[in-house]
């Protein structure tokens, strides 16, 4: 077909209910994220044939009508958070398509890449790995596209099966169960079937990898849904969303027109999570549902047994330092807190039954420890090895060893990390009594175990590196092998090199390795072992 109509639109969801109907089946074999629930294909069978039914009750000729019709029958019947998703990428094209009789090639690139934008916005934390990331790979594969409508739809096709592909090198859980994403697979289908109409000749989709049987689901948790009439416009759907993230995880509030939103939270408290929606507007068709694996055990010696490692720090060039040693990283800004539904899919992107956090800080260490017993992780051995620094969590990294059980891997962690003696250089940004004297604002101060230690007087690079052989000295005075230093992003240049000289001259049997942080609330973060 050259452009895509509103017969074509019509014929694209009779394809779409037949091949997600024929894929059902392996689509929720494969649903190991956010939960191993087993739902996922039957959640977007469900949401894309209310869809289909809508439009068959109607009668629309133009393309815009008919993809009208069928995104809000989609965003008010979609059930899970694939189907909500589903529901944004026919709610975008359908914006994009607006009354247009049909779409030509351009037509269907804006469109597509509408659906893109819609269904990232309605996502309160997007996840790489997922629908999204197929749906982004699509919008950026159709820079230059063909001009025929057939042409484009193929082409998308074939993006987002390349990116399928891709989703266990993006995503710990479903690379530890040898599968792609489930929701992914299952937009794969659609827009094949959009290319397959179009063209009359269907891609090859990527077939799912063995799956591996998944622990059942946390009892106690709950899959909450709901449609939410409001007139806050997009300032109550973010404070939604916002409030939603504090309960629990997977949260979408999907916008469906008309001042009415599709909501969706795994959260342990049904109440709290309607509660939420009253103080925005008015829920209805409310459905609950447990997020319960059904039917299927754990296999001995499974991938899903071992130990997984993740961390949070304080800024992002501490986040690709961390990650370099292969853990999953939450990169959270300076001074700022971790949100639950962050750390629940921090440790959500791994598929193991035992989880160590490790956070660098103590305002970090206290927030993993709030989320460990939230019923969204039950069943999950989650523990947190308390760190009051990135130099420790580099700490415990180093000694992190794969081939140990999870429990004596947990206290070579832990002890590796309270091992780790611990300094800082700060600069002053007021006046203060310490115990070593009082600081004025500028003054440059050196800390060991978040005890003030020493105060130099401002003088540039001389004040910072004068405090920080300071502070190296009285770490070394009890001891060390091996000195880590983490340079803050206002550390002054030769600094490290000024280490360097003062332990060759001085303790040439220690081991000095400066890494760039980019800390902000530290010139200087050290740690000796």
């Amino acid at each position: 077909m050259r452009a895509l109509d509103g017969a074509a639109v019509r014929e694209w969801a009779d394809a779409c209910v037949r091949d997600l109907g024929a894929a059902r089946a392996e689509i929720d074999d494969i649903n190991v994220y956010p939960v191993a629930d087993s739902d996922t294909g039957s959640n977007l069978l469900h949401t894309v044939t209310a869809a289909r039914d809508a439009l068959a009750g109607s009668d629309p000729v133009a393309a815009g009508q008919a993809l009208t019709v069928l995104a809000g029958a989609a965003v008010r019947a979609a059930k899970g958070n694939s189907g909500i998703i589903l529901s944004q990428v026919l709610y975008g094209m359908a914006r994009s398509a607006d009354c247009a009789r049909e779409l030509d090639g351009p037509g269907l690139v804006a469109a597509l890449r509408a659906a893109d934008t819609a269904a990232t916005g309605a996502v309160t934390r997007p996840v790489a790995g997922t629908m999204l990331s197929l749906l982004h790979a699509v919008a950026v594969a159709l820079d230059g596209a063909p001009p025929e409508a057939g042409d484009v739809a193929t082409l998308a096709a074939k993006a987002a099966a390349d990116a399928l592909a891709r989703t266990p090198d993006q995503l710990p859980a479903l690379a530890a169960a040898g599968v792609v994403d489930a929701g992914g697979r299952g937009l794969l289908a659609v827009l094949d079937a959009l290319a397959a109409t179009l063209t009359g000749t269907r891609a090859t989709p990527v077939s799912p990898a063995p799956l591996p049987a998944p622990p059942p689901g946390p009892p106690g948790a709950w899959e909450v849904m709901y449609l939410l009439t409001s007139a806050e416009g997009d300032d109550g759907a973010a404070s939604l969303r916002r409030a939603l993230a504090a309960l629990g995880d997977s949260v979408t509030v999907a916008e469906a027109g008309g001042g009415e939103y599709a909501v969706h939270v795994h959260c342990a408290d049904i109440g709290a999570a309607l509660e939420a929606g009253l103080n925005h507007g008015r829920p209805h068709q409310v459905r609950v549902e447990p997020l319960v694996t059904p039917g299927r055990a754990a296999e001995p010696g499974s991938t899903g047994a071992d130990l997984a490692v993740v961390a949070v720090v304080h800024g992002d060039a501490l986040a690709e330092l961390v990650g370099a040693e292969g853990v999953p990283v939450l990169a959270v800004p300076t001074g700022g807190q971790p949100s639950t539904e962050d750390l629940l899919a921090l440790v959500g992107r791994t598929a193991a039954e035992h989880v160590a956090v490790l956070p660098g800080g103590v305002r970090l260490t206290a927030a993993a420890e709030r989320v460990t017993d939230n019923p969204v992780l039950a069943g999950r051995d989650v523990v947190v090895v308390p760190c009051a620094s990135p130099v420790q969590v580099l700490a415990a990294l180093a000694v992190h060893d794969r081939s140990r059980g999870a429990g004596a891997d947990v206290v070579a962690m832990a002890e590796a990390a309270a091992a780790t003696r611990r300094g800082e250089v700060v600069v002053a940004t007021e006046d203060a009594i310490t115990w070593v004297g009082r600081a004025g604002g500028g003054d440059v101060m050196g800390f060991i175990d978040g005890e003030v230690v020493l105060i130099e007087p401002p003088d540039g690079a001389g004040g910072v590196t004068r405090a920080a052989v300071g502070v190296l000295d009285r770490l070394l005075a009890v001891g060390g092998e091996l000195v880590t230093v983490l340079l803050g992003a206002a550390a002054p240049p030769g600094v490290a090199d000024a280490l360097d000289a003062h332990l060759r001259a001085e303790r040439p049997d220690v081991e000095l390795v400066c890494y760039s942080g980019g800390q902000t609330d530290a010139v200087l973060l050290m740690g000796v072992e």
